[in-house]
């Protein structure tokens, strides 16, 4: 029985501008029919990556595979098997919505006879039957963007690729994006670059995080968490004694500490954030803990991280570990300066 081969497989991809290389040996595959956010900082190598795999830019070295077929020796089968959705999409502002889809449905060899059904089930989907015959050009940007991906679905390619599609949409618009994104699970496999995390929390099944052109880390949100942040934190509001706290936490759970306290207010209570390495839900046997122990408690949550601490944590750990080799090679440079002047 054979295999079915990863939609998207990266292997040491590597891609220089004159003396700048902006995608730095990544690897990395996604599975048929999964939700993946590619993410990073300003110039990490997001936009390059996805312009390699759609066969837009060529490669420096290393090799890209779409549903098993190499990008660099066959870029006209990949171009059918792949819909892409550029940032800041260039859209014909003079063509009708419905003209514009029949257009680029020809170009994507969409056979006639389904053209027209598969155009009106697209606009169905993408909520855009009541604008199908208004020029593009006088459609708002909500429109306009799901008429990219009104057209990156079209041909229904295996492969599809958006950087950047909720980019400049009010909330409302956005919400609308995400369901359209989320209904592709499993039918098609999306890769999507965006800035909005908490859209990507929301809507991608794994993340992929970028910064410097290297991949710093991979992995599902919940993953994610436990792999860079490693604790949990509780926030409580207690009214008592601190040492009667602190006793009582022990018999939770060994590695429960009370990291931050502020001072009680008016009515004796006080804000405590407890943290732990344990990811267990501790809420439970916490509060019977602290009341046995005779404290009141006003409050207590446990404070999920949020996948901006994830990717805050995660590149701001690709850029100390750039800048600690050059902060021992700098440290060895003063010290020899240091003996020599001796």
């Amino acid at each position: 029985m054979t295999e079915t081969p990863p939609a998207i497989e990266v292997s040491h991809l590597v891609k220089a501008y004159g003396g700048v290389t902006a995608v730095n040996d990544i690897s990395f595959s996604v599975a048929q029919g999964e939700i993946v956010g590619f993410l990073g900082p300003n110039g990490a190598g997001k936009s390059t990556t996805m312009r390699i795999l759609t066969g837009y830019l060529p490669a420096t070295s290393g090799s890209v595979k779409i549903c098993g077929v190499p990008v660099a020796s066959q870029p006209d089968e990949i171009k059918r098997r792949i819909g892409y959705m550029p940032e800041n999409n260039p859209l014909p502002e003079d063509m009708r919505v419905s003209e514009y889809m029949y257009f680029r449905g020809r170009l994507k060899e969409v056979p006639r006879r389904k053209l027209g059904p598969r155009i009106d089930e697209v606009l169905e989907l993408c909520d855009l039957k009541r604008v199908r015959h208004k020029i593009i050009g006088q459609l708002s940007k909500g429109f306009r963007q799901r008429v990219g991906i009104a057209e990156a679905i079209l041909a229904e390619p295996p492969v599809i690729i958006m950087d950047e599609p909720t980019i400049g949409l009010d909330p409302h618009q956005i919400l609308i994006v995400r369901d359209l994104i989320a209904s592709l699970r499993g039918r098609m496999t999306v890769i999507i670059s965006s800035h909005i995390l908490p859209e990507i929390e929301m809507t991608c099944d794994r993340v992929l995080i970028i910064n410097q052109g290297r991949v710093v880390a991979q992995g599902t949100p919940a993953d994610l968490r436990r792999e860079i942040l490693g604790h949990s934190t509780y926030k409580l509001e207690v009214a008592g004694a601190v040492e009667m706290l602190e006793h009582s936490i022990l018999g939770v759970d060994s590695d429960l500490r009370v990291t931050e306290q502020a001072e009680p207010d008016a009515s004796g209570f006080r804000r405590v954030t407890l943290t732990t390495g344990c990811n267990d839900e501790l809420g439970e046997k916490l509060f019977t803990n602290i009341v046995a122990a005779g404290l009141r408690v006003r409050a207590l949550t446990r404070k999920q991280p949020t996948l901006e601490d994830v990717f805050l944590a995660a590149t701001r750990r690709s850029w100390d570990a750039v800048a600690a080799p050059t902060a021992r090679s700098g440290d060895g440079i003063k010290a020899k300066g240091a003996g020599a002047g001796s």
